[in-house]
């Protein structure tokens, strides 16, 4: 069984997705530990209602960088993870939590990378700067995580047709119905072998 740790900001539901999928049968794996960089988190609260552990790392409880980097990886190096799964984390990880865990991380973006990503590109950004720019369809990326947002190698992508009547969100709705289903299918491939992980 591997062991999965989610880094989450906000409210958690691509985390929530997972915790059922692993609940179903449908993910082999368990989530041992979930980070958040924001102590009121809604996603820690469903994960503690959950059992499952929970920490809060930001500036706040390390306000220097480095300090922060070596707190999230020996955190993480505690529980064992086999796998850090990204699940709206606003924030870069830092270079010794990346190298330690190169290849085993992994993050979920709402549009089609290469398109409408990098900083800044999260939440409702993606989907207005989608609509503005007159796109036909969107859709879901899982990717690498490597030192720049959003630049990782794709491990999966799935299609969202853009509706005319669409709003940023409406389509954020829509992409979160496909997120919450990717993510899980996606890594599960991993765990039983259908997709390799690129070596860098």
């Amino acid at each position: 069984m591997k062991k999965i740790a989610v880094l989450v900001s906000g409210r958690g539901s691509n985390m929530l997705a997972l915790i059922d999928a692993c609940e179903q049968g449908t993910l082999a794996a368990s989530i041992e530990l979930v980070i958040s960089n924001n102590a009121d988190s809604l996603a820690l609260l469903s994960a503690q209602k959950k059992n499952i552990n929970t920490a809060h790392l930001s500036s706040r409880t390390h306000p220097d960088p480095d300090a922060l980097d070596i707190a999230m990886k020996d955190l993480l190096d505690s529980y064992k993870i086999d796998f850090i799964l990204l699940a709206g984390f606003m924030k870069k990880i830092g270079p010794k939590t990346l190298s330690a865990y190169k290849g085993r991380m992994i993050n979920i973006h709402p549009s089609l990378l290469p398109k409408f990503g990098g900083q800044g590109m999260f939440g409702l950004n993606v989907h207005e700067a989608v609509i503005e720019a007159g796109e036909k369809e969107t859709g879901v990326t899982i990717h690498m995580v490597d030192g720049e947002y959003d630049k990782g190698a794709i491990l999966a992508q799935r299609t969202v047709v853009i509706a005319k009547d669409d709003t940023p969100e409406s389509l954020a709705a829509k992409v979160l119905q496909v997120e919450h289903v990717l993510f899980a299918e996606t890594i599960q491939k991993i765990i039983d072998g259908s997709i390799i992980l690129p070596a860098n």
